[in-house]
């Protein structure tokens, strides 16, 4: 009987896991095409029940004004419930709050606690953030080894922003040996999803020829797409590589420069 019973409260657990499981997708398909209504109400009971990603996602809907008034404080208490169940996007949305003052005061400490805690769970854009916080040494004092191993784990999963940290990293020096050619290959691939600083630096690095061929085409056009991004890095480039093109240069860089990042070579 015992075993019986306990093969019994296995297959009800799993039922009830399965369910779970139904809800959330249901509701997460009801929030992407707008219908918050529904997506709450399917995220409510699961909240108060306890489950995690229910508690964060209501979270975010009082954060946003998703289906419900913006209310800071209730946006906050629900993020606090998930990130203290140990819901890694719940502890990356508490760690932006404290980051960025949002229902509670600035405390930078506290953020980079939280988002500690989502990146040693493997989450992407906590550890990006992590990474930029110990590396630019204005909310926590700076650890290089400590920011490259956090960049590069965000930047091994495409994340844009920390391939370009690590490429400005081994360019500086910054707990890293220089080297200008493992920083170009980072700068490459963050520029072709579109990232502008990136392309800025991409664009010098051709101008250059450090870490990659000097070509003059090709910084022009890196750096053309950089401006359009919003980037000031280009722009103490961008006339003196004007200046020794061609025409028909200037021409092709510029038309090369309107096509998606990812179509240039």
């Amino acid at each position: 009987m015992t075993l019986l019973s306990g093969l019994f409260g296995q297959r009800k657990a799993r039922e009830a896991g399965e369910d779970v499981a139904a809800q959330m997708a249901a509701a997460f398909e009801a929030a992407q095409r707008g219908d918050y209504d529904t997506a709450l109400g399917l995220w409510g009971p699961l909240a108060q029940a306890g489950v995690a990603r229910a508690q964060n996602n209501i979270g975010a809907c009082f954060a946003e004004g998703l289906g419900v008034a913006r209310d800071a404080s209730l946006a906050l208490n629900w993020t606090r419930l998930a990130a203290e169940a140990g819901d890694r996007v719940g502890q990356r949305n508490l760690a932006a709050m404290h980051f960025k003052g949002e229902g509670t005061g600035e405390d930078h400490a506290e953020a980079l606690r939280w988002y500690r805690k989502a990146a040693e769970q493997d989450d992407g854009p906590a550890q990006d953030m992590l990474s930029w916080m110990l590396l630019e040494g204005e909310v926590a004092e700076p650890d290089y080894p400590e920011a490259y191993r956090w960049a590069k784990a965000a930047a091994d999963k495409g994340i844009a922003t920390s391939q370009t940290r690590l490429g400005m990293m081994h360019h500086n020096a910054l707990g890293v040996a220089r080297d200008p050619l493992v920083a170009a290959e980072w700068w490459h691939l963050a520029a072709r999803q579109g990232e502008a600083d990136a392309q800025a630096m991409l664009g010098a690095a051709h101008h250059l020829g450090q870490g990659v061929p000097r070509d003059r085409r090709q910084a022009y056009l890196w750096l053309l797409r950089a401006k359009a991004g919003g980037s000031a890095l280009a722009l103490p480039f961008l006339d003196a590589v004007r200046a020794s093109l061609t025409p028909v240069e200037i021409a092709e860089a510029e038309r090369q420069a309107a096509l998606p990042p990812d179509a240039a070579p």
